[in-house]
């Protein structure tokens, strides 16, 4: 009974957080918020993490890392998607069948799937974000991808479609799962080609990634200003 009630306190604060930050909108932020969570629009910036690599390893030690951003996603989404998500069954907060969809402000129709417990966006986000902290271990770089990720799970409390406990949970698998399998990429890369452990210490123009994301972002802003108009 002490769970149970646990459990509704719990929620109650998640809805509360959730509905003050998804009341916040303007159509500026509607058309920022769409084209900040989209997958394709950052094509480039992940491109650049494979450039990085590419210019700082040997192609032995290179195959170790991509295999490792692969199984960062593959296992920081099928945790969520496939193994919890059925399990606990909670409603996204746009879902017609939730109780509160009627105070949820919902952005072009968008509703996600049925359940929203943890969220694979957060997740992915937060695994790639990791990845990339423990494996280039720059200062702005690191700063940059975590903000990026924060960002990126914000939007979906504005479209609806998480509470914040579901990215929260999903942050943290994403989290774990890029540290784990960037630990594990080292140590198979070293092994491969021993001088890996030399070319970790002086990786050269990780800011690529700050650059290219920037530019996105500022494309961005200049799409939903004139969108908003």
């Amino acid at each position: 009974m002490v769970n149970t009630n646990i459990v509704k306190f719990l929620s109650e604060i998640d809805t509360s957080i959730f509905l003050s930050f998804n009341g916040i909108h303007s159509p500026f932020w509607d058309y920022f918020m769409t084209s900040f969570t989209g997958k394709i629009i950052w094509v480039p910036m992940y491109a650049t993490i494979l450039y990085i690599l590419l210019k700082n390893f040997h192609w032995k030690a290179v195959l170790c890392y991509v295999a490792a951003i692969a199984l960062t996603i593959t296992f920081a989404d099928q945790m969520c998607s496939s193994l919890i998500r059925p399990v606990v069954a909670r409603l996204r907060p746009a879902n017609l069948e939730n109780p509160i969809v009627d105070m949820v402000y919902i952005v072009n129709g968008y509703r996600g799937g049925s359940y929203g417990f943890p969220s694979c966006h957060a997740a992915n986000s937060f695994g790639l974000a990791m990845y990339v902290i423990f494996t280039f271990r720059k200062r702005w770089l690191s700063i940059f991808i975590i903000t990026w990720a924060v960002l990126n799970c914000y939007t979906r409390i504005y479209l609806g479609v998480h509470y914040p406990g579901d990215l929260l949970v999903g942050g943290i698998i994403g989290g774990f799962g890029g540290w784990m399998f960037s630990t594990l990429a080292h140590k198979a890369a070293a092994y491969i080609e021993p001088s890996t452990r030399i070319r970790r210490n002086d990786i050269k123009q990780s800011s690529i990634t700050i650059y290219v994301g920037l530019l996105t972002v500022l494309g961005i802003l200049i799409y939903s200003t004139i969108k908003s108009w």
